[in-house]
């Protein structure tokens, strides 16, 4: 008897990346902060899709990938492939085809077992999916009657309540707000020290074949970097992190961090629309062992720049001079775009002894010469905060 994986209200959405229409690549993960509501309707081609695709098309208002987005999952790679894929309507209505099945797999529209070597696999389960902006299920309903079930779906979207109100409150996101970790003239050293030489545009990391490969996209980042290779800074550094952070980290999350990756000074200059895009921190093999960032400010006459984690609200946050903001790797996060001056900032990661071993399990997979320096920068033990 086939087993499938059932997702039901309060359940995690089972991440997946597929292909859609403008990108090889659709992490869906990257979508949280809004309401996402999930067809997997099959193929285009499946009976009740015309009809409900009418249905999104009256409500597609709905659909501005602030308060929602549409995804519609197929697995006919000949109905709804390649040459045939159905084109998206943005913002906010996308469709992405399931070529591998595991999309469809991790959220019980195909058995667990279920392999691709068909090109649409029978006994497809149709269904609507609803997920909040933690990417939570709030529930699933039936593809059925005249118009598969997509009146029912659009209606319980548009009954949910703001994306900054979603849980019934005014979400905080979880991380630490440290003021006074660096002081003034540690910030204004390390300033000047970025702008006597400049700094190296830096690009994101993505796995690739099973590789971490370094990336350039300026729409998704925009920053310079400069790696700072002194041992006395260096010292410096590991001192204020250890003594002001390490202690705080261990106090709010029960970890201590005993080492510390890349000592970098970042700028993001509103002369290039310094920004990042939503993302993670340690979702390839060459970053999966990063625990915690750290993201020391060391300035504050700057506008935008402002640190933000969308699963729990459009909330921007933006510590004082010598400040850290710092968070959980696994988070997702973005850098809303600087609109004047630059902001420069201090941004480390730190992990455990744990970690090592996963750091240097994965270390033959990077390939660091697209992006400067998101890996196999100065790992150094910082020693232990005595806390």
């Amino acid at each position: 008897m086939a087993r499938f994986f059932q997702r039901e209200s309060g359940d995690p959405l089972g991440l997946f990346t597929a292909a859609s229409a403008s990108k090889a690549e659709f992490q869906i993960g990257y979508s949280a902060g809004r309401y996402l509501l999930l067809c997997f309707m099959g193929s285009s081609a499946a009976p009740g899709w015309q009809a409900a695709h009418r249905c999104l098309t009256e409500r597609r208002s709905l659909f501005d990938d602030r308060f929602a987005s549409f995804f519609g999952i197929s697995v006919d790679r000949g109905q709804d492939g390649p040459r045939k894929t159905i084109p998206d309507v943005l913002p906010g209505i996308r469709f992405l085809i399931d070529a591998d099945f595991s999309a469809s797999r991790a959220n019980g529209a195909l058995p667990v077992d279920a392999t691709s070597d068909r090109l649409q696999p029978v006994g497809y389960r149709r269904f609507w999916m609803l997920v909040d902006p933690m990417l939570r299920v709030i529930a699933t309903l039936p593809f059925s009657g005249p118009d598969g079930g997509a009146g029912a779906a659009l209606d319980l979207l548009a009954a949910q309540p703001p994306v900054d109100r979603y849980t019934g409150i005014s979400q905080q996101a979880p991380i630490l707000f440290l003021p006074r970790v660096f002081e003034p003239a540690l910030c204004d050293d390390l300033i000047a020290r970025y702008q006597a030489t400049g700094g190296v545009q830096s690009g994101f990391m993505r796995a690739v074949d099973g590789r971490t490969v370094g990336m350039h996209d300026p729409s998704f980042k925009s920053r310079r970097d400069l790696l700072i290779e002194d041992e006395p800074t260096i010292e410096t550094l590991k001192n204020r992190v250890l003594r002001r952070v390490v202690p705080e980290i261990a106090k709010a999350h029960m970890f201590n961090a005993t080492r510390m990756e890349r000592y970098l000074v970042a700028c993001y200059d509103s002369r290039e629309k310094g920004h990042f895009a939503p993302h993670r921190d340690n979702t390839t093999p060459g970053t999966a062992h990063r625990r915690f960032a750290i993201s020391v400010n060391l300035n504050d006459d700057f506008d935008g720049g402002a640190v933000s984690f969308p699963e729990f609200g459009p909330k921007g946050y933006r510590a004082p001079k010598g400040g850290a903001v710092v968070f959980a790797c696994a988070l997702l996060h973005a850098v809303s775009p600087v609109t004047r001056g630059a902001r420069y900032a201090f941004l480390p990661f730190v992990y455990d002894e744990a970690a090592v071993a996963v750091r240097e399990r994965n270390l033959h997979t990077v390939d660091n010469t697209g992006a400067l320096p998101e890996t196999g920068a100065d790992q150094r033990n910082i020693g232990s905060s005595g806390s």
